[in-house]
């Protein structure tokens, strides 16, 4: 269904629009939807239109579809371009590279010699900048690196656009993810390219602490600390009896060594976990949750620790858990102060070396990617004077294995003897010594890997227009693939602000058919 606007509306188009990262991003800008989106994928097309049932969709690729055509003698305001971007991500590392798909941005030019476009934005990773030729093997040749880049910008700048780019961090316009990407603009309208002023910045910021910035968005605004984290040391079979949900069990041997080191860097080497976690001035702390999550990519390697108080006294069974968050006052505390800490950091499942600890959650989440590795590892501790717990010898055997001076031993063996001086799995909280009784880890659930890229909380991403589910691995592939939504945003505001949330015929129009549609569905 098109927007049906008059001859003088300006057209807005979206090439490589896939799940519909920048046409939200641009719809939250204009207040209302694109007009066209452009993708060869069915099920990115199917995403993009259950979100944006306003905007004509071409479900093919970026080549076969005609400008002029497809514009009908209508001008275009903006024409957004995020080509595939695989082919140049150092992600990929060295294997070998597809000349064509390195080469969908061209069509950027065929859109600018046709239909020319009053500004055009290109979203890609931060090596786009070193396009160029590739050698027999498809490998990029290093010393002609950034030639085919500027003979692009040069064809640009040849038909009339002035052209700018820079790279931008998502966290510094309030997303909770530390992703950064490469953007370019080109205008030919005569106009000057302006580049949105950051609205965030770190906590510990001289900016953020003056108020003149807000501080970044924590990744823990987007997480849901009530789903259960199972023990790493749980089989898969215990844990579907316990929780009722699939988890992979055994950890890989890597996955084990990073949960080991990021244990002993966010909680044996932690000064202060209980205060930090209850921390929320805004100060740059090592546990504070109050930041924005690293960058978000497609491979979804990451995973929390969530910071709650468990009690442990007056449970009957395994459904009875008398627990709070950290910033709520504590409940009663009795003679025993039977209370255990649950601290969280997050989880990299990427491939290769496994020197990475994971990351704090009061950091913005680092890039997801398309895959799943995102996962939440949370650490229970409890007050040393009560040293029973189901996974204590395990939880004391796996760190001495992962980070300890000896040369280690498996988990199933009976665990050597500990002295006085072991502080392995011990931490202290203003003088009290507590100890690590279960580690445990989850997945980051789709939802939360959205919100951390930016999306709206209502947008749908487990099912399409007609009912159908998408898995698990299609949401975290389409969340992993999409712009941050908040960049096209600033950036629109900033450079096309004649077109942004008129209170126009058009506006009201798209806002009723809007509700028209929630209505029907």
């Amino acid at each position: 269904m098109k927007n049906n606007p008059t001859i003088f509306d300006e057209l807005i188009v979206d090439n490589f629009a896939g799940g519909g990262g920048a046409s939200t991003g641009i719809e939250m800008a204009l207040g209302r939807s694109v007009d066209i989106a452009i993708n060869h994928d069915p099920e990115a097309i199917r995403m993009h239109k259950t979100n944006h049932p306003f905007t004509e969709h071409y479900c093919e690729s970026v080549w076969n579809v005609d400008p002029v055509k497809a514009c009908s003698g209508r001008p275009v305001g903006l024409a957004w371009f995020s080509p595939d971007c695989k082919h140049f991500s150092k992600a990929k590392g060295g294997k070998p590279k597809d000349k064509n798909i390195r080469g969908l941005a061209w069509v950027a030019l065929r859109w600018a010699g046709t239909v020319r476009p009053r500004v055009i934005m290109l979203e890609n990773v931060e090596e786009f900048k070193t396009w160029g030729p590739l050698n027999r093997r498809h490998h990029p040749i290093k010393a002609k690196q950034g030639q085919t880049f500027k003979k692009f910008v040069g064809q640009l700048e040849k038909l009339g656009y002035e052209v700018d780019f820079r790279e931008l961090v998502a966290a510094d316009y309030g997303a909770p993810t530390m992703r950064k990407r490469f953007f370019m603009i080109a205008r030919c309208d005569g106009k000057p390219i302006t580049w949105p002023e950051p609205t965030h910045a770190p906590a510990y910021s001289l900016e953020a602490k003056s108020g003149k910035l807000k501080p970044y968005v924590g990744a823990y605004t987007q997480i849901d600390f009530s789903l259960p984290c199972p023990s790493i040391f749980d089989s898969a079979e215990e844990i579907k009896e316990k929780y009722g949900i699939r988890a992979v069990r055994p950890l890989a041997d890597k996955t084990m060594k990073r949960i080991a080191k990021g244990i002993k860097k966010f909680v044996l080497e932690n000064p202060k976990p209980f205060i930090i976690q209850c921390n929320h001035s805004g100060e740059r702390r090592p546990q504070s949750i109050q930041e924005p999550m690293p960058t978000i990519t497609g491979k979804h390697g990451y995973g929390i620790v969530s910071p709650l108080l468990i009690q442990y006294h007056s449970e009957t069974s395994f459904s009875v858990v008398r627990g709070q968050e950290l910033k709520d006052p504590i409940m009663t505390v009795d003679g025993s102060n039977r209370y255990g800490l649950v601290t969280s950091f997050l989880h990299k499942y990427y491939d290769g070396g496994y020197t990475g600890a994971g990351a704090k959650v009061i950091d913005p989440l680092p890039t997801i990617t398309a895959r799943d590795h995102n996962s939440v590892c949370a650490a229970r501790l409890k007050q040393l004077s009560n040293n029973s717990g189901e996974h204590l010898e395990e939880v004391r055997s796996f760190l001495i294995k992962y980070y300890g001076q000896g040369i280690g031993q498996d988990i199933k063996d009976p665990l050597d003897t500990i002295t006085a001086n072991d502080r392995f799995g011990l931490v202290t909280i203003a003088g009290i010594d507590y100890t690590i009784v279960d580690i445990g880890l989850r997945m980051l659930e789709p939802s939360e890997l959205y919100g951390c890229q930016g999306f709206p909380s209502d947008y749908v991403i487990d099912h399409d227009y007609t009912g159908k589910k998408y898995p698990r691995s299609e949401q975290v592939k389409r969340c992993g693939n999409a712009v941050c939504p908040p960049i096209p945003t600033a950036l629109v505001k900033a450079n096309l602000p004649d077109l942004c949330h008129k209170e126009s015929i058009k506006s009201m129009q798209h806002l009723k058919r809007c509700e028209a549609y929630a209505e029907s569905i």
